[in-house]
């Protein structure tokens, strides 16, 4: 019987609308090499419910890796912590979850296990900022030029071991970035 993975480290995203692949060929070099035991790393692409389903059968934390629009400049990764607090800002209202299995973003995966009483404990996000999110395959040069520092630091997380991972251990300072909630333009909704 193997070991139960602690950590989770999950691509999203849709190849198809430019910067919005950056998780997938996040994950693609992941997988290319080794990881630890304890950890698994995953593409999940457009797959929101298969990442809720894998969410629900019990990780202590979750590496999401995605894009994140807060503007700043196109290619700018960094590390956020998303609690349950900053989850249940980003709801859109306390309604049924919808499940569409192409189309759910990260907030409404999250929104699914909250609304099924299933923590998903340690929530992470590898955020990058993109240029170009129009219709088209290939990542703008910023976002191209950031896989590689994202994947660098994943490694990094990592290397602190599943420990710093879940919260049972602080990671080093300075390495989450401080967002602060913004608002959507169109929806008015905290993200």
């Amino acid at each position: 019987m193997s070991a139960r993975r602690k950590v989770l480290v999950a691509g999203l995203g849709n190849i198809f609308l430019g910067d919005d692949g950056f998780g997938v060929a996040v994950a693609s070099r992941l997988l290319a090499g080794p990881c630890p035991t304890w950890l698994r790393v995953a593409d999940y692409g457009i797959r929101g419910v298969h990442l809720a389903y894998d969410l629900m059968a019990g990780y202590d934390a979750t590496v999401l890796i995605d894009v994140d629009c807060r503007g700043d400049a196109p290619g700018t990764v960094r590390l956020l912590e998303i609690g349950a607090a900053d989850r249940a800002a980003g709801r859109a209202d306390d309604g049924p979850v919808l499940v569409d299995p192409h189309g759910m973003q990260p907030q409404r995966v999250l929104d699914l296990l909250d609304s099924c009483g299933s923590a998903p404990g340690r929530v992470l996000l590898v955020g990058c900022e993109p240029a170009d999110l129009t219709e088209r395959m290939g990542l703008s040069p910023p976002v191209e030029a950031a896989v590689e520092p994202a994947v660098a630091l994943v490694r990094q997380l990592w290397e602190l071991g599943p420990a710093a991972l879940t919260g049972a251990l602080p990671l080093p300072a300075g390495l989450i970035a401080a967002a602060p909630a913004q608002e959507d333009r169109e929806t008015g909704v905290r993200v």
